[in-house]
């Protein structure tokens, strides 16, 4: 696969991921149904995120085919650690606009830029540190 194939791919994966952080976050709030809840939102349509993109790109685009409960493990904690950085990115820009214009629509424009911004970094940290040989289990 050539390095656009795969640029096309990670960012058709990142549209996924950030339609289900927001589509996370919008139901959060309809179902607390208070703007004040905006962290508890913005918290699980992290982790919705955060698990729907280490399903693809450890399939599709590093084509990591270890299994096992160890090699797993492993991988979604040091995919987790590298997203810590990348999330605060996310978080900044969303409630960033959020506080500046007090908007839902700005606030999920914040959203997806910082997504943008923070997938572009973490492309670089997993391919370097979490989807190696070295952290498969054996």
């Amino acid at each position: 696969m050539t390095r656009a194939q795969i640029a096309m791919r990670y960012a058709a994966f990142a549209v996924i991921a950030t339609l289900a952080n927001l589509g996370a976050q919008r139901i959060v709030l309809a179902l607390l149904d208070m703007q004040g809840e905006l962290a508890a939102a913005i918290f699980v349509g992290t982790g919705v995120g955060l698990v729907v993109k280490y399903a693809l790109d450890k399939k599709w685009i590093f084509h990591d085919a270890s299994s096992g409960v160890a090699a797993h493990g492993k991988q979604f904690s040091l995919y987790t650690a590298m997203g810590i950085v990348t999330t605060m990115i996310f978080w900044g820009f969303e409630a960033g606009f959020w506080y500046v214009w007090r908007s839902d629509m700005m606030r999920e424009l914040g959203a997806v830029i910082g997504l943008a911004i923070g997938y572009v970094v973490k492309y670089e940290l997993d391919r370097r540190f979490v989807f190696t040989p070295s952290n498969r289990a054996r």
